[in-house]
Formats: structure tokens, sequence, C-alpha cells
């Protein structure tokens, strides 16, 4: 079969003819239908997430096909040991031992794959394949991050990407009054976020104070700005990976009982409400594809920021 491999960090991936995947016990053999470009997979390939298994071939938004003619979505939680303190106690997301899929596990960027059935996900039937795989991630983050903020009515989300675009439709289906921060001047952006329900889209300070937001852009100064964009009581969470160095700040932005979190992976629980709450939103993905073959090219379109919506890769 094919694949998208990445022998080394920082380099770019190369398509090969490698063998088939073999399904060990509890594991099933996917035909790769569809597999979302996640910003992780460009962290994973520029070397800023350092422990990759390698070579590798990325992609955990994958939409996929059982043998038997199942319809499964493989997310980025992959497989965990289920013994551990955070496993039993529903927060199976922070496992230390955890595998994630196109990091630690081979993923979606090949023409079949092989994945633990117990994190595989059904996919609901409203959703075509290129709909539904930025879901499998851009949408559960997104997803997991807006529970976190709390029952917040006003909703800062920087940086409007692929999981931005998703939540924001959430948020205004749950009746959230929505803020975009975008970066400056990108206008094509900001009409985007207002198309999707956003009442304001723009750059620099909100025109009113925050009760939440929510950063997607991996960019460390955006905390500072969202902590003194948010009111007292506000929250600030961190959707990311991983994130360029956070600059110092004076504890005043903090205080008055404000809150910063991470937030870190996904559980199952979350796929399962997030892909049955999805359809009644509608959520509409917003995606452009591309060939396996250019999977360099939408990675590259990704790292320039040049993206409205999403990324998918078809095998």
């Amino acid at each position: 079969m094919q694949a998208m491999v990445l022998g080394r960090a920082g380099e770019k991936l190369s398509l090969r003819e490698v063998a088939l995947p073999v399904p060990d016990d509890g594991q099933v053999l996917l035909r790769v239908r569809a597999c979302g470009v996640c910003r992780t997979d460009l962290h994973i390939v520029d070397g800023e997430l350092d422990r990759p298994k390698l070579p590798l071939v990325p992609g955990h938004q994958i939409v996929g096909e059982a043998e038997d003619g199942r319809r499964l979505g493989v997310p980025w939680l992959g497989w965990t040991d289920g013994e551990c303190r955070y496993c039993v106690t529903g927060r199976e997301n922070l496992c230390d031992g955890a595998w994630f899929t196109g990091y630690d596990i081979d993923g979606g960027y090949a023409e079949w794959a092989v994945a633990d059935e117990r994190y595989c996900l059904p996919l609901p039937d409203e959703f075509d394949d290129l709909q539904v795989a930025p879901l499998l991630c851009a949408g559960l983050i997104g997803y997991r991050s807006l529970r976190l903020a709390g029952d917040a009515e006003r909703l800062g989300l920087y940086g409007f990407g692929a999981s931005a675009h998703i939540v924001a439709q959430v948020a205004v289906h749950q009746r959230r009054r929505v803020f975009a921060f975008t970066r400056d001047g990108d206008v094509e952006a900001q009409a985007f976020a207002r198309e999707l329900g956003a009442e304001w889209a723009g750059f620099g300070a909100p025109p009113e104070e925050l009760d939440a937001a929510i950063i997607f852009a991996p960019a460390g100064e955006l905390i500072p700005a969202a902590l003194r964009a948010v009111a007292k009581g506000g929250s600030v969470v961190c959707a990311g990976i991983h994130m360029s160095d956070v600059p110092s700040f004076p504890y005043e932005l903090l205080w008055g009982e404000r809150v910063l979190r991470s937030v870190a992976n996904l559980t199952r629980r979350d796929g399962e409400e997030f892909l049955a709450l999805a359809p009644r939103v509608p959520v509409r993905t917003h995606v452009e594809t591309f060939p396996l073959a250019q999977a360099n090219e939408a990675l590259d379109k990704l790292r320039r920021g040049d993206v409205r919506g999403a990324l998918v890769l078809v095998p």
C-alpha cells in the first residue's frame, strides 16, 4: 500500500510503498476513506513534539471502512492502560501510558490503517467522509475546550481555524455570543467567522468584556491578551497540544478569580457526546481536499495559515 512517511523530524514526508498493516487481537483493519490534516501533525513533522515513533505515518482524523462495512472514526487517543489513577477516575485523556494515533501508532496518511477497536468511534450517517473527518480532532478538542469554558455567554475564540470554525457553530447553537480573533488584517477569516455566527470578528481588544476565551492558535503571547479581555471570574482555555513560550505578565491579569487552564487530548466520552450533538446543530465543516501524495502541500498551507476551515487528505 502507499503511505506518506515521516523518516526524520524536520523533513518532508515521503510517499512510500509499505506493507499492509496486520491487525493484532482487538484491532480492526480499516481502508482509509479520508484523513483530516491537523496542526498537531504539523507540530510532529516540524519536531515541536519530540518523541514520535520513527519512521511514522502521521494522521489522526481517520475515516475508515472496516472489512464488515462499518464506517469508523479513529481519533488522536489510540490506547490507554485502563488501570492508572487517571483512567479509573474517568480521565483517560491524562493517562501517562497512553498511545496516540499518528504519533505512537501509525496513522491515516495512508491507504490502510489499523486501530484498537475500543477507541474507534461510530460515525453519524448525516456526515459524508470529508465532512466528518475534521470532527475527529478539530471538533472534539473544540468541544472539550467549550465544556471547560463553562457556561460563558460571551465567548472569545483566538485563532479562527479548523477547531474554531466548528466550535463557533456549536456555541451559536447554544445561544452564546461569539467573538472571533484573527490575525491583523485577515479580512477573509473575519468574514468567514461572521458567516458562521460570530457577532464580532477582528484583531486586538474586543468591544466588550468576555466571560471566557479559548485559544486555538499556538502563540503564547495570546495568553496575556486573553486574560486582559476576560472579565473577573472568567476562564481562558488553551486548546493546543503545543504553544510557544508564554511571556511574563502582571499578576493583576490573573487576579479577580480568573482561571487559566489547558486541554489535554480527549476521552472516548467526549467523542460519543460530540458526535451525537454535531448533527443536531447541525455542524457544517468547510473542507479543502488534497490527494494523499500532496500531504506536504497541505501541511505547507497549514503552516502558512492559509486555510479557511479544515484540510482533508483523500487516498
